[in-house]
């Protein structure tokens, strides 16, 4: 069991090492790279079955009992954002064999993007929040060096933007984390969600915005997000796609786990605010997307507008809300690489990103055009996709939570974002094409691939929805009993020091 938890960790820490070895060979970094996403693959599969089968699984490393050693617990939650980002990752590997140029891999794209993803399970496995802060660093600066790889002048403007909101965000992390430690004596999450009980509700109401401002930087919400749109178009697409799928909703995580586990003593306050930021991060990230001329922009606005679905089903603190929000965060992570992984099939067929040199692709490609209609259309939230059914859940939350507003703004924003994907289609599908034809550039099946198996992974989960649902339903249920992850780190590792704290110090 220790094993199997740990592997999510060790294999990409390997690849990176193994990776950075043979950057210059460039056959073997694509065997090894492809291998090893394979592999984990299969093994965070493994994962996730057993933890569905058997319950929360805790792993002491060191055999050093918390509050002292360092702590990886694997919930329903954590093995779900586990599984899809490896999925993700494993696809952007395949594309990226076909698309990244040998200068970029000589410089060590592939090591770099290991180190990313084994700073991305890091983070989902942490037991404790100081760690958290360390795997987001590790996973900062990873994606810091991929986004400036190839230092063209765009990629550099947007990675100062990118890391300097970052830092600020790291900065305000840090500080969160020493007052918790200081008012609590742990930062153990399983201590912590009883520690918090005796400490006085405005230093907790304190934490909690500094924590907020932390991670909805990270995150992306409103009024922090406007670093991603500044950044997340420069790199290369496979670049792009990856961070579309795991960089922001880690953040999104992150505020999930706080805000179900550690603050929860004011829900009135803290929640009512979460609610106000989805709705005006739904709604400014859609209208920022309808402004935009340039395909990979539009879908970067249309990342933070949908990070506001996920965090109104926080904000709710219901079981449908909170099912929601899991529900939308595997939807969206799949549905958002394949769209920028499309969008970059899209520029290199057409020769641009811009929609006003774009035209004529459904003629040319007809295939191209249904393959964009489908994470487009789940996006936008029609049936029978997965969005349909992740905006319907989230739709149905606030009803029952009679948050009237909030919803009426979502369901408002999902047309905003089926006109934009519209807006797409038309410009560069339908229209005639404006200039002269690109030469013909020929699409290889590592290219091709990963666009499909995604495709398919977004039918399935809206035409059979029922085991993601089940696993939604008992992830929300795990977060709304914060005593059933104090019982399974307790128990299974049977800490003294832990046990014997049940309030402040």
């Amino acid at each position: 069991m220790g094993l199997l938890l740990t592997l999510p960790l060790l294999l990409p820490l390997g690849s990176s090492l193994l990776l950075f070895a043979t950057r210059h060979n460039r056959r073997a970094s694509h065997l090894v790279a492809i291998t090893s996403a394979t592999v984990l693959l299969m093994l965070v599969s493994g994962l996730t079955l057993q933890v569905a089968r058997d319950g929360l699984l805790v792993v002491a490393i060191g055999s050093w009992p918390p509050p002292y050693g360092i702590v990886l617990v694997a919930d329903l939650l954590s093995v779900l954002m586990l599984l899809v980002c490896t999925l993700v990752a494993w696809a952007t590997v395949l594309y990226s064999t076909a698309w990244i140029d040998p200068a970029r891999e000589r410089l060590g794209y592939y090591p770099l993007i290991f180190a990313l993803l084994f700073g991305v399970n890091g983070a989902f496995l942490t037991g404790d929040i100081f760690n958290l802060y360390v795997w987001f660093e590790v996973l900062l600066m990873s994606s810091f060096v991929l986004l400036v790889l190839g230092a063209e002048r765009g990629q550099v403007e947007g990675g100062l933007k990118y890391v300097a909101l970052n830092l600020l965000a790291s900065a305000f992390f840090l500080s969160a984390v020493g007052v918790l430690y200081g008012v609590t004596g742990t930062l153990n999450f399983a201590h912590l969600s009883r520690a918090v009980l005796g400490v006085d509700p405005l230093v907790l109401d304190l934490l909690a915005v500094l924590f907020g401002i932390a991670f909805g930087i990270k995150a992306a919400v409103f009024p922090l997000f406007f670093w991603l749109p500044a950044s997340y178009h420069t790199p290369p697409v496979p670049v792009s796609a990856l961070f579309a799928g795991l960089l922001t909703k880690v953040g999104v995580y992150s505020l999930i786990r706080i805000f179900t586990l550690l603050f929860v003593h004011d829900p009135g306050w803290s929640h009512r605010l979460l609610l106000v930021c989805a709705a005006l991060t739904m709604l400014t990230g859609v209208l920022g997307a309808l402004a935009q001329q340039d395909v990979r922009r539009i879908l970067s606005f249309h990342i933070v507008s949908q990070i506001g679905y996920m965090i109104f089903g926080l904000a709710l603190l219901t079981p449908l809300g909170l099912a929601s929000s899991v529900f939308y965060l595997v939807h969206h992570i799949v549905v958002k690489t394949n769209l920028f992984l499309i969008g970059g099939l899209i520029e290199r067929l057409g020769g641009s990103s811009r929609l006003s040199d774009l035209g004529a692709l459904y003629r040319a490609r007809p295939w191209l055009g249904l393959l964009f209609l489908v994470p487009a259309f789940s996006l936008a939230g029609l049936p029978p996709l997965s969005g349909f059914l992740a905006k319907l859940l989230v739709i149905r939350a606030g009803l029952a939570a009679g948050a009237y507003w909030a919803t009426a703004i979502a369901v408002i924003v999902s047309l905003f974002t089926l006109l934009s994907m519209l807006k797409i289609w038309n410009e560069a599908f339908w229209k005639p094409r404006p200039v002269e034809d690109p030469p013909c550039q020929p699409l290889s099946t590592l290219l091709l691939l990963p666009v499909l198996v995604l495709a398919a992974v977004t039918v399935l989960l809206g035409t059979a929805s029922e085991p993601l649902l089940v696993l939604a339903t008992r992830a929300a249920d795990q977060l709304l009993d914060p005593q059933i992850y104090q019982r399974a780190v307790l128990g299974q590792l049977g800490s003294p020091a832990l046990a014997s704290i049940g309030g402040a110090p």
